[in-house]
């Protein structure tokens, strides 16, 4: 094994985690850490909060290292391509490195404008990397009209409230009836809409926006709504959701698309033909695999937790293989700051059909919803109340029925589940 090599591309959260546990494990040849940032792994969530806030300098988001690495650091140059049958990456400068084992810890990049033309527009900005925080935040302090976010799931939500705390006018554009409802359903939704009209936020939902207008010298002035309305900005965030980087896997023969890679329970990534690829691991949010609490329900999660965790299996299952298989079971968890209020959740919100409170009242500003899929217990969302959640995740673990029996002194005095994802007013009433 000392002569054995090991390449990690994707030198964040989930390949410096590897990287280290592989060392835990006993791995003794190489390893060696591609990146297509020139930055050593630094940490993402803050990056939509404290650093674009101006709370936290940029540079003291690089994440600790553990332990010695004794490691190949190639930062600043990306994967072009996977050439399975030479057991090569070809990096995008051309170089080839060579591996016995490959663990894919890529990650995801923000979904861009479709548009190309308007994208590049100067004031219309994503928000994934370090250097992308950079550039809004010093958009933002440079005192723009009127920001318009585009998207209202987490990082657009987050991103209007930095404004709206900067004291910068912003209008927020979804889709969908309402700010974070696709992810976390209707309750969370009316929840999240009337508290970002309190903020004084200009909130469209069921709304797209259809153009993005320029002036002669290429600056963004406006934008045209799928309502007819105009928004005159001069700034403008993209906050569609992340996309898997798996373009430098094309043609590799791997099940790998914008979903992310497609691997076991243990990190062993899959084929086209649904067999296991040899000695290519996954990890992290570019990876997507069969959730063993969820009936083998195929996630990928953009979760800090989950990377973590996951980098551990794919480490274990690369140095003990089938000797002594381990599965990735990590009940997703994530937690978001806006508004002044903290969200914070356990377990999987995506199949749940039906919701109930079940303490707590939105109208007290401090409440939990729990999710069902089929009379089981899938997760729980606490709003201001994030030190509940533990008993709930063991509820969760334990595939309790739905909706649970908590008797907390808090709690409704009867459950009433309601539809998930039942449609209500475009304004955020009932």
């Amino acid at each position: 094994m000392n002569d054995e090599k090991i390449v990690v591309v994707g030198a964040s959260l989930a390949g410096l985690r590897a990287a280290e546990a592989l060392r835990e494990q006993g791995f003794a040849g190489s390893v060696t850490l591609v990146g297509d940032e020139p930055h050593r792994p630094y940490d993402r969530p803050p990056l939509s909060k404290a650093v674009l806030a101006g709370r936290l300098d940029a540079k003291n988001t690089q994440l600790p290292q553990i332990r010695p690495l004794d490691a190949r650091w190639l930062l600043g140059v990306a994967a072009s391509a996977l050439d399975r049958q030479r057991r090569q990456i070809v990096l995008a400068d051309g170089r080839r490195i060579g591996y016995d084992k490959l663990l894919i810890a890529t990650g995801t990049h923000a979904r861009p404008w479709p548009n190309a033309a308007e994208a590049s527009l100067n004031g219309v900005h994503l928000l994934r990397g370090l250097d992308d925080a950079g550039r809004l935040r010093a958009a933002l302090v440079a005192g723009p009209r009127r920001v318009l976010v585009i998207g209202g799931g987490f990082t657009g939500s987050e991103v209007a409230s930095v404004c709206r705390d900067m004291g910068i006018e912003v209008t927020l554009v979804q889709r969908g009836t309402a700010p974070l409802a696709t992810a976390l359903g209707t309750v969370v939704g009316r929840f999240a809409a009337r508290v970002q009209r309190a903020a004084d936020v200009d909130l469209r939902t069921n709304t797209t926006v259809e153009v993005l207008e320029g002036d002669a010298a290429g600056r963004l002035r406006r934008a045209r709504l799928s309502d007819g309305t105009t928004i005159e900005t001069d700034l403008a965030v993209v906050a569609l959701g992340a996309v898997g980087n798996v373009g430098w896997l094309s043609g590799s023969g791997l099940s790998a698309d914008e979903r992310g890679v497609l691997c076991d329970a243990s990190c062993r990534v899959l084929d086209l033909d649904g067999r296991i690829a040899e000695n290519i691991y996954a990890a992290g949010d570019v990876a997507r695999w069969p959730h063993p609490l969820y009936d083998g329900r195929l996630v990928r999660l953009d979760h800090w937790d989950n990377a973590i965790s996951q980098a551990r299996v794919a480490a274990h299952t690369m140095v003990h293989g089938h000797r002594a298989p381990k599965a990735h079971d990590e009940l997703p968890s994530f937690w978001s700051n806006q508004f002044g209020m903290n969200l914070k959740s356990v377990g999987l919100t995506a199949p749940a059909d039906e919701v109930a409170i079940t303490q707590g009242s939105p109208d007290a500003d401090k409440f939990v919803v729990t999710y069902g899929h089929r009379g089981r217990l899938v997760a729980a969302v606490a709003v201001n109340a994030p030190r509940v959640l533990d008993g709930y995740a063991a509820l969760i673990r334990a595939r309790s029925p739905f909706p649970p029996e908590i008797n907390a002194t808090d709690g409704p005095a009867e459950l009433t589940p309601v539809p998930a994802h039942s449609p209500f007013a475009a304004d955020g009433r009932d």
